[in-house]
């Protein structure tokens, strides 16, 4: 019989009562065809604001008279030629940030088979075009786990998911890739990835290749089947073709990264399944 570690108890009590206040959803995360349907027909039956978040999210509670979930609705739709910042930071040449890159995020992730997304789709209501993520329920972000000083019982699984979640902020470029506010954390210690919307930006250098040191055999053998045609296919709908033609600049860094590490300190130093 497997005994649960203190750090497990301690996370699962913590969600536990936050799952008490709040009705649990109906919908797994996991089950993405089931999810995305129910995300693209559902009705909306209630929505409050998201007090956090500088792109004024909305929580939708949604039920299709079987089911009910909640969900994540945003809009926003931004771009700047340049974009300077308050906290006198660098400008930024071509600012965007945009909804579209939340479903783009989803549809890469489905490609690369991560699974740190939650299931989002693109969808259209009371007139107006947005994202909808699937709210997650019985989580904590990153940032209380650490200050809770909750450490995962299995430090080998948590240091996979953080490598490809890292593998995955330079793929798509996410300028909030130091946000731990955007990671989530179950009562498995499973990572999930939340807000892409300022993701897929141009630039052609990875953004923390020094992050780089451990990488999946399998993700990385799905990257190198990423192409202009695939991309284009799977998530030419939000994406310009300049942030695919950028996107695959940036997969070849990433892959050439991984050569030279594993030339250097062998593939047992440096691959996991």
């Amino acid at each position: 019989m497997r005994v649960a570690s203190s750090a497990t108890l301690v996370l699962a009590l913590v969600l536990d009562a936050a799952a008490l206040a709040a009705q649990a959803t109906a919908v797994s995360p996991d089950d993405r065809e089931v999810a995305e349907r129910f995300l693209q027909t559902a009705k909306v039956v209630d929505k409050s604001n998201i007090p956090i978040g500088v792109t004024r999210p909305q929580r939708l509670e949604l039920s299709d008279g079987e089911r009910s979930a909640s969900a994540v609705w945003k809009t926003v739709q931004i771009y700047r030629p340049i974009q300077h910042f308050q906290d006198g930071g660098p400008p930024e040449i071509g600012f965007r940030d945009n909804y579209k890159h939340e479903v783009a995020a989803y549809e890469l992730d489905k490609i690369l088979m991560l699974n740190l997304v939650p299931p989002t789709v693109e969808r259209r209501i009371r007139g107006q075009w947005g994202s909808l993520q699937l709210w997650l329920e019985d989580v904590i972000s990153e940032q209380e786990r650490m200050e809770r000083k909750l450490a995962a019982p299995d430090t080998e699984r948590w240091a996979h998911y953080m490598y490809n979640v890292r593998l995955f902020h330079n793929l798509t470029d996410n300028s909030d890739f130091n946000n731990v506010n955007n990671l989530l954390v179950d009562r498995d210690f499973r990572i999930w990835l939340i807000d892409s919307s300022r993701a897929f930006r141009t630039n052609k250098k990875l953004i923390s290749e020094g992050d780089l040191e451990w990488f999946s055999r399998s993700v990385l053998g799905r990257l190198r089947l990423l192409s202009d045609e695939l991309l284009s296919e799977k998530v030419g709908r939000w994406l310009t073709k300049a942030q695919i033609r950028t996107l695959l600049l940036r997969r070849d860094l990433i892959l050439a990264r991984a050569e030279l590490l594993v030339a250097e300190r062998g593939e047992d130093a440096v691959l996991f399944p």
